[in-house]
C-alpha cells in the first residue's frame, strides 16, 4: 500500500505540473563534509541518490556504471566501495572515503540509463561534487572529463547563502550555448516549503558562451542540472527513444554567523 501511495503521488505530481514544469529528477552525491579541515575527521561519507530533492520523493538508483574520484590529478575507481542502501523503500548507495592529502577531491557518478515513461525518454545524469581538504584547493575550475559536466566559474564551496554562483555547461568538452539549467534545493529535513508548484524547480538559461548565473537564497545543498539531448538514442521495445543528458553539480551554501 505504501509503494502504491508513493507511485500515486509521483504520477499526480507530474500531471499537475505538466509539460516543461514536470518534477525535476536529480542525480545526487552529497558528502558529509565539503571542506575538510586539519583538525576534523578525515573520513567522509557520501550519499548517492536519484531523487526529487525539494519534495523528498524517491526514485530507485541501480548500481551506477561509474563512481570515481579525481584527486591530485589522478582518477580512482570507487565503484566497488559502494554499499547498497534503502531509503523510503528505494535503492540508494553510500560510500566512505579517507582524505589522506591536501587538495581537491572531485567525486562523480555515471548512472545506468533511467527509463521515464511519463516523458517517453531515457535520463542519464552525470553527477559530481567537489570536496576540498587541508587548505589546498587548486584546480576547482577544471573539467574532469565527463560526457557532460558543469565546470565552476565560482569556487563550488566556501559560499555564503546569497552569493552568486556561476558555471559553464560542457557537452563533449565544448560549451553549450543557451543550455537550460534546472536549479533545486535539497530539502533534506523537510523544513522548506515552496509556496506553489512553480517554485519547486527554478529554470535558468546559460548565455551564448554556455555560462549561467544563480544566487542561492537559502543555506544548504543546491543542485544545478544542465539538460541537453543526446545525439544517440537508446532503444525501448525496439523503438529509438530520446536520451536526456544531465550535467549535475551539487554546491553547498552557508549562512554567515
Amino acid at each position: 500500500m505504501k509503494k502504491l501511495l508513493m507511485l500515486f503521488v509521483v504520477v499526480c505530481g507530474s500531471l499537475l505540473l505538466g509539460g516543461g514544469n514536470s518534477m525535476a529528477h536529480y542525480g545526487m552525491i552529497i558528502p558529509s563534509d565539503q571542506m575538510v579541515l586539519q583538525q576534523e575527521n578525515k573520513t567522509i561519507s557520501l550519499d548517492l541518490r536519484f531523487w526529487h530533492p525539494m519534495e523528498g520523493i524517491p526514485m530507485p538508483l541501480v548500481k551506477p556504471v561509474h563512481f570515481n574520484v579525481v584527486a591530485n590529478g589522478q582518477q580512482v575507481d570507487l565503484l566497488d566501495t559502494l554499499q547498497s542502501q534503502s531509503v523510503q523503500d528505494n535503492q540508494t548507495w553510500s560510500a566512505t572515503y579517507k582524505i589522506k592529502r591536501p587538495g581537491l577531491y572531485v567525486f562523480s557518478m555515471e548512472p545506468q540509463p533511467y527509463w521515464e515513461p511519463a516523458e517517453d525518454k531515457y535520463i542519464i545524469h552525470y553527477t559530481k561534487v567537489v570536496v576540498t581538504a587541508f587548505g589546498d584547493d587548486e584546480g576547482w575550475d577544471q573539467p574532469v572529463g565527463l560526457k557532460t559536466e558543469i565546470v565552476p566559474l565560482s569556487k563550488p564551496y566556501g559560499l555564503y547563502s546569497g552569493n552568486v554562483f556561476q558555471g559553464i555547461v560542457l557537452l563533449d568538452g565544448q560549451p553549450v550555448p543557451f543550455s537550460e539549467v534546472e536549479v533545486e534545493f535539497y530539502n533534506e529535513n523537510g523544513n522548506a516549503q515552496a509556496p506553489n508548484d512553480y517554485m519547486v524547480t527554478q529554470t535558468i538559461k546559460a548565455d551564448a558562451n554556455g555560462v549561467f548565473t544563480y544566487a542561492a537564497p537559502r543555506m544548504g545543498w543546491w543542485g544545478f542540472a544542465a539538460l541537453n539531448p543526446s545525439p544517440t538514442p537508446i532503444k525501448y521495445d525496439g523503438q529509438d527513444k530520446e536520451v536526456e543528458l544531465g550535467a549535475v553539480l551539487w554546491v553547498h551554501f552557508q549562512d554567515m554567523k
